[in-house]
């Protein structure tokens, strides 16, 4: 076992929704490797508990929340269990996300309500909850994964820019009114990641191997940055496009 006692993030606790897999599972490894210690929200319990034993065979603490990220409970579960056990909540990354790509006449009023749901009403449930304790503290740092989609449009992804826009323009309102209270608000920007994000949602397997993608790890590096910014510097927005790729 590897000590993170001495890690830049020491001390320090971070919620991670959609911790199970891609993003947020690389995220939780990168801050518990600093010394963070984890509140991991995931719908899938086996990938969970994976990664629990991943974060405690590197030094550091894990603690697992089961359940649906668009519900209220979950979050309110996820907030109590990070105060309960380690009596604090430094860092929230809201990561938690879905997409689909294709022709918007095809999409249902169920497909727009489920990524509405996963991906901004999440982060208005899990943010909601946070925010009373991080005004207690006077610090904290609220980070959304959200995407180049929230920065611009891309055809037969209509409904995915509309979330990604939303969590976009909460984060800007948000950043202004916590400000005062010594709370950061920033978001993370990536271009593709290869994940499973949206895979039989218009990606396949062999499109996204031969994608030219950012890594999730990448990401990963990207949000440890903006967690380990000084107490007088913000990063406020973070654009991230691999090599590969021409936006």
């Amino acid at each position: 076992m590897t000590s993170t006692s001495q890690g830049r993030l020491a001390g320090q606790v971070a919620l991670i929704t959609g911790a199970s897999k891609g993003i947020g599972r690389a995220s939780a490894l990168s801050l518990g490797r600093a010394g963070a210690r984890i509140i991991a929200v995931a719908r899938t319990r086996p990938k969970l508990d994976q990664l629990r034993d991943e974060i405690h065979a590197i030094g550091s603490e894990c603690v697992v929340v089961e359940g649906d990220v668009a519900k209220e409970a979950t979050a309110m579960q996820a907030v109590r269990v990070a105060m309960e056990k380690f009596g604090r909540l430094d860092i929230l990354l809201n990561n938690a996300g879905i997409g689909s790509y294709g022709d918007f006449v095809d999409a249902s009023a169920a497909d727009y309500d489920e990524i509405m749901d996963t991906n901004m009403r999440s982060t208005f449930l899990f943010t909601r909850a946070t925010v009373p304790i991080m005004k207690q503290q006077s610090r904290g740092l609220i980070l959304q994964v959200s995407s180049q989609a929230g920065l611009r449009g891309f055809t037969r992804e209509a409904i995915y820019c509309a979330t990604k826009h939303a969590q976009i323009g909460f984060t800007n309102a948000l950043r202004l009114e916590l400000q005062p209270f010594g709370i950061k608000v920033g978001a993370i920007c990536p271009a593709g990641v290869k994940t499973e994000f949206a895979l039989g949602k218009g990606r396949t397997a062999e499109s996204l191997a031969q994608s030219g993608f950012l890594e999730a790890e990448d990401v990963a590096e990207a949000v440890l940055l903006a967690a380990t910014q000084s107490p007088n510097a913000r990063m406020t927005q973070i654009s991230l496009i691999s090599l590969h790729e021409v936006l």
